[in-house]
């Protein structure tokens, strides 16, 4: 099953975007960001929804749950 880390980069990349432009998105650093995707922490809630409404997919599909959208 594909974790978090990986969902948020392969998101990110398949829209072209850098760690930067993600973070000014949902408000966070490029370094929170980067954090995310190397496992080291793990956004709130509050930041996964925004995450899930720029990707426009599910939480569930965000953090690895479910692989369709």
């Amino acid at each position: 099953m594909i974790t978090f880390k990986e969902r948020l980069r392969e998101l990110r990349l398949e829209k072209g975007l850098s760690q930067q432009e993600l973070g000014a998105i949902v408000n966070m650093s490029k370094m929170a960001i980067s954090h995310w995707e190397s496992g080291h922490s793990e956004p709130s809630i509050a930041q996964l929804i925004l995450l899930s409404q720029h990707f426009e997919v599910s939480i569930d599909y965000l953090v690895g749950k479910v692989d369709f959208i």
